[in-house]
């Protein structure tokens, strides 16, 4: 369907900071129509981070830090999890199912770097890195960078 659907802003809220398997994230939800993403589809995010994250967590060029998204859409359910490796890249996973069963996510057969909503919090995050990690003068500030969040309506 490629009718043009009416822009709504969503609601782009830092959740918490999980360690999971030697990883940090921070885990942040996205949700339609002013509600709040779904407690069940942040674990199944989870889970799935911890079954898909590269391991060791901390390797040559791989601080074992990233962040992960739950977005509970209109009309299907998405679990994206995203990594910093070789010092400045970005890698992700993503999943998705329908709305209604979020815990029976798949991975996506065509991988984007995601959507506007998604954008907001990977913009801020790509922000965060640069400045804490690869172009702070003392060197890369890893508490720094977990320490930011971002929560805003875009």
């Amino acid at each position: 369907d490629l009718a043009v659907r009416p822009y709504r802003p969503r609601h782009l809220r830092f959740l918490r900071h999980v360690d999971l398997g030697g990883w940090r994230l921070k885990v942040y939800g996205i949700a339609t129509n002013g509600r709040t993403v779904r407690p069940e589809l942040v674990d199944t995010t989870l889970t799935l981070a911890s079954q898909f994250l590269p391991r060791p967590a901390v390797a040559e060029g791989r601080y074992g830090t990233g962040f992960v998204i739950a977005h509970d859409a209109a009309a299907i359910a998405i679990a994206l999890v995203y990594w910093w490796q070789s010092h400045n890249e970005l890698h992700q996973r993503i999943f998705t199912g329908p709305s209604a069963t979020p815990d029976a996510l798949t991975p996506y057969a065509d991988p984007a770097a995601g959507c506007v909503w998604e954008l907001g919090i990977i913009d801020f995050e790509r922000r965060a890195w640069l400045e804490d990690v690869l172009m702070n003068p003392a060197g890369p500030d890893i508490e720094r960078y977990m320490e930011r969040q971002v929560n805003v309506d875009v």
